[in-house]
This record gives structure tokens, C-alpha cells and sequence, in this order.
């Protein structure tokens, strides 16, 4: 690790927080390509790097957010138990499959996820009428947007289930963290507004990581070395994210989502091609 490549994997780890803070995904979804495709990582070191850098962005956005009613901690905990599962297995299986394959994987989640957020771009989940019952998993909060405390329902939780799983698994296998699964999934399909989603999927991705950051460093794929500037960087970019989130308003937030989805999935399929 020369001074020069510390440098850029802190610039790297700066720009991931802050994308991550903003959309509420964590930075792997930035942080991963970089390292593999730009500085030479190879993606297992690249994943582990990047699930390191998760924990430590979980623990300040989380902080940063506790106290605004955008964190759902009931329903956050109860989809907890299927993600740390499918984080276990993911960090598994991760040796099993080729550096190529993941890539591939990695660029085709990248687009489907694009797409639904895409399709969700002018759709809002939050119900403006704070009478009505939000049930056990519902939540309530003030919307910036419309400068108005909004309530919102739970829907379809066996799909969250599955997402939540799925998103586990993907984490571990890819270095995400899940929230790139998680956000829009939640969002789309199961009822939760994009600014509550993004707070309790942070809150959630840094238990998902922790699973899979202990298997890859058992494997040896762990360089705590490197993963320290990347840590130091994408706890600065976290901050910054934190505090443009609070001002950008929400369909801003998703087109920025879809055209990043889009680069790194063209990013990941033409690396996997050479």
C-alpha cells in the first residue's frame, strides 16, 4: 500500500459514502467498481473492503438520522433476521463462482434495480391523512417534501422477506451491503416512502455486513491496511451526504439513483467481457 493508491482508495471511499449517504444504499455499489475495475483489486478484496466501509457509514448515518422518525427499528429488526441469513450464505458461496460471473451478477442487479426505480420515479408512498392506522410495521414521520408529518403502511412483508434475504446474500457475495436491493425494493413493492427506507436500510446494512466481513477475512481477503482510508473516506463522505440528502428532494434522489445504476452496470459487463 504506497502513499499514492492509500490517496486514491480514500477518494474512492469518499465519493461511495457520499452517493451511499445520499440514496441511503451504503457505497458499495460506487466503492466495489472502482477499486476492481479503476485500481486493480480483485473482487473478493474488493467486496471486503467495501463490507468494512459499510459498518463504519451504518454507524454515522444511522446516528445522524436517530430521533427523526425515519428509521422503522420494528420492522428493520423483523427483516434483519432473513438478511443476516442470506449474508452467511452468500459469504460462502462467494469462492464458489468466477471473478467474471460475479461481475456479470453484479452488473445485472445494477439494471433490473434501475428499472424499478425508473418505473417508481413520480410515485410516492406516504399517506397524508395522519388518522389512519399505520399498522403494527407502519411508521410515521415529517416529509420535508411536503413539509407535513406523513404516516405509511406495510404491504406484501413476505416480499420484503424475500428482498431482505436476497439482499443479504448479494452483500456478502458483491460487497453492497444490501441497500441497493433493499431501498428500492422497499420502496417499490412494500409501501415505504424512499426517505424511510433509505434510514432503515442503514441502519440494517451494517449487521448485514458485519456476517460477511467476517467470513472474508477468515479467507484472507481482508487487508486491514487497505480498508483503512477507505473507511476514513467514506466516513467524510458520509457526512456530506447526510447534509445534501436533508436538501435534495426526493425524485431528484431516484433519477440520480437510475443513472448510477446504469454506469455501473455498463461498467461491471464491460469488465467482465475482457
Amino acid at each position: 500500500m504506497t502513499a499514492s493508491l492509500a490517496l486514491m482508495v480514500l477518494l474512492a471511499g469518499f465519493v461511495g459514502g457520499g452517493l451511499g449517504a445520499l440514496l441511503g444504499v451504503g457505497g458499495g455499489m460506487f466503492l466495489v467498481p472502482f477499486l476492481n475495475v479503476i485500481l486493480g483489486f480483485s473482487l473478493p478484496s474488493a467486496a471486503a473492503i467495501s463490507l468494512v466501509t459499510v459498518i463504519a457509514a451504518s454507524s454515522s448515518v444511522t446516528a445522524s438520522r436517530t430521533g427523526h422518525g425515519l428509521i422503522n427499528l420494528r420492522f428493520g429488526m423483523t427483516l434483519e433476521v432473513a438478511t443476516v441469513a442470506g449474508s452467511l450464505v452468500g459469504g460462502v458461496t462467494a469462492h464458489l463462482l468466477a471473478e467474471a460471473v460475479l461481475q456479470r451478477l453484479f452488473g445485472a442487479i445494477a439494471l433490473i434495480i434501475g428499472a424499478v426505480m425508473l418505473a417508481r420515479l413520480n410515485r410516492r408512498n406516504v399517506i397524508l391523512d395522519l388518522d389512519v392506522d399505520p399498522g403494527l410495521l407502519g411508521g410515521s414521520f415529517h416529509d420535508d417534501d411536503t413539509g407535513r408529518d406523513v404516516t405509511y403502511r406495510i404491504r406484501r412483508l413476505p416480499l420484503a422477506l424475500l428482498a431482505s434475504f436476497g439482499a443479504g446474500n448479494v452483500s456478502s457475495l458483491l460487497g453492497l451491503g444490501g441497500g441497493i436491493v433493499k431501498v428500492p425494493a422497499l420502496n417499490a413493492w412494500c409501501g415505504m416512502p424512499m426517505r424511510a427506507a433509505a434510514a432503515t436500510s442503514a441502519l440494517m446494512i451494517g449487521v448485514t455486513a458485519t456476517g460477511g466481513a467476517m467470513i472474508y477475512y477468515g479467507r484472507g481477503d481482508l487487508s486491514p491496511l487497505e480498508a483503512a482510508p477507505a473507511v476514513l473516506g467514506v466516513q467524510l463522505g458520509s457526512w456530506l451526504g447526510l447534509r445534501l440528502g436533508r436538501r435534495l428532494p426526493v425524485r431528484f434522489l431516484k433519477a440520480l439513483m437510475v443513472i448510477l445504476l446504469l454506469a455501473v452496470a455498463l461498467l461491471m459487463f464491460s469488465r467482465a467481457g475482457k
